[in-house]
């Protein structure tokens, strides 16, 4: 099993650092970030930089990581957790799709905005409050399912988590809506 990890890690380590110093560089049009007319706008190579990079970190955990036992009996633990996870992610999501909207509903149905959605997506706190619900929802429940227990502590980390996940997305780029805005 180990020399499985081995083989994995190796394979996924290879493959990130071609991509990241060969395939990137050749492919894309544009680097990470690109400023014209000041203004800051997300290049070509910055998802496939950070997939790359997040694939190097994987294989490097792999090869580094050390099994205490062999055993090669499956246990159904977890891919209950497995399923756990895939439930949490996709409330988040479905919280991160319709929370903007439905508060939206909620201020109309209560006459403290007439406007529809699409045209106050981009407006503060609207494009923030899907995102926000479903980053609190996703970050949350994965450390949650992971300590085994939901804490009032593990919510607080998650909502600044997800803060400094919109400051360091939103903020800087001027054209880039947030999930999932850009889908209306």
């Amino acid at each position: 099993m180990y020399r499985l990890n081995i083989y994995i890690g190796t394979g996924a380590v290879l493959l990130a650092l071609v991509g990241l110093f060969l395939w990137i560089p050749q492919d894309t049009g544009t680097g990470l970030i690109v400023r014209v007319r000041r203004q800051v706008s997300i290049g070509d190579a910055l998802a496939p930089t950070i997939a790359f990079t997040l694939l190097a970190i994987g294989g490097a955990l792999l090869l580094i990581e050390r099994r205490k036992h062999s055993s090669t009996d499956v246990m159904l633990a977890p891919f209950l957790h497995t399923g756990a996870l895939v439930a949490v992610i996709i409330l988040g999501l479905l919280l991160m799709r319709h929370a903007g909207p439905g508060f939206l509903l909620v201020a109309e149905w209560f006459g403290a905005t007439d406007t529809e959605y699409r045209l106050l997506r981009e407006t503060f706190p609207w494009k923030y409050i899907g995102y926000f619900l479903g980053g609190v929802a996703i970050i949350g429940g994965m450390a949650s399912l992971s300590a085994g227990r939901l804490q009032a502590r593990t919510v607080l980390i998650a909502g600044v988590v997800t803060i400094g996940l919109v400051a360091l997305v939103d903020v800087p780029f001027d054209d880039l809506l947030l999930p999932p805005n850009g889908d209306y």
